[in-house]
């Protein structure tokens, strides 16, 4: 009989961009609480000194995904490095717009950070990410139960489900996954969404409310430390996929 060993992030080096808010930052916290020397990477500076304010033990750098020489020398600079989380994405303008009013340099716009972002930092993270390591994206519930006026954001949530997948064979043993968030509270959710719409979307859930930051992040660190988990995606959606 094989025995269970727990795993754990214990001198493990986490690397979380967009790591300065939301999940990624409720990412940043669990995985420093699990004795894990955590990086923290954003676009904005002020961001980045900001968590690094709220959780001193963290280490904060800027890193713009729309730029792969600056992706390039993140990394670079980095150094060694066993996990890597990406929350980073930008959501707003056509993300939820119907194909009919579709600005196409918008959609196209909106590719850069949560798509072609993830695959520039996958692409130089890979050269001195652990064997043993692993990368977890962000997919997002609209893969799987579109709605109307949000064609794109649906697209480039099944997207990142598929890049995990081809990127799990490609990078092997190095582990790669995607967590599928639901509704999550944060900040910039709690900011556009009214409370009446966020209990709209949640009331026929069987988990009847938003998740917070806390809940989605476990996922991304279950991920780290399970590992056997590759080419998995994981939903957390309160039971969203049954109803």
């Amino acid at each position: 009989m094989i025995a269970y060993v727990a795993m754990t992030l214990k001198n493990k080096r986490v690397v979380v961009i967009g790591g300065a808010k939301g999940i990624g930052f409720a990412i940043a916290e669990l995985a420093a609480a699990d004795g894990a020397d955590v990086v923290v990477a954003s676009s904005s500076e002020a961001n980045v000194n900001a968590a690094v304010g709220r959780l001193p033990n963290l280490t904060g750098l800027q890193v713009d995904l729309r730029d792969e020489a600056g992706v390039a020398a993140f990394f670079e600079r980095l150094g060694p490095f066993d996990h890597l989380a990406i929350t980073s994405g930008d959501w707003g303008g056509t993300m939820y717009a119907s194909v009919r009013e579709l600005d196409f340099d918008q959609a196209r716009d909106g590719l850069t950070v949560r798509f072609w972002g993830s695959i520039a930092a996958v692409k130089y993270g890979a050269r001195t990410i652990a064997a043993d390591g692993s990368i977890t994206l962000t997919s997002g519930m609209l893969a799987h139960r579109p709605v109307r006026s949000a064609p794109m954001t649906t697209a480039i949530a099944g997207a990142m489900e598929h890049l995990a997948r081809g990127l799990a064979m490609d990078l092997a043993p190095v582990r790669v996954n995607a967590v599928c968030p639901g509704i999550v509270l944060t900040e910039h959710v709690k900011a556009q969404m009214p409370p009446g719409r966020l209990q709209a979307y949640t009331a026929a859930l069987p988990i009847a409310r938003s998740a917070e930051p806390a809940e989605a992040a476990a996922a991304y660190v279950y991920l780290m430390q399970s590992t056997y988990a590759t080419g998995q995606i994981l939903p957390v959606d309160g039971g969203g996929l049954l109803v």
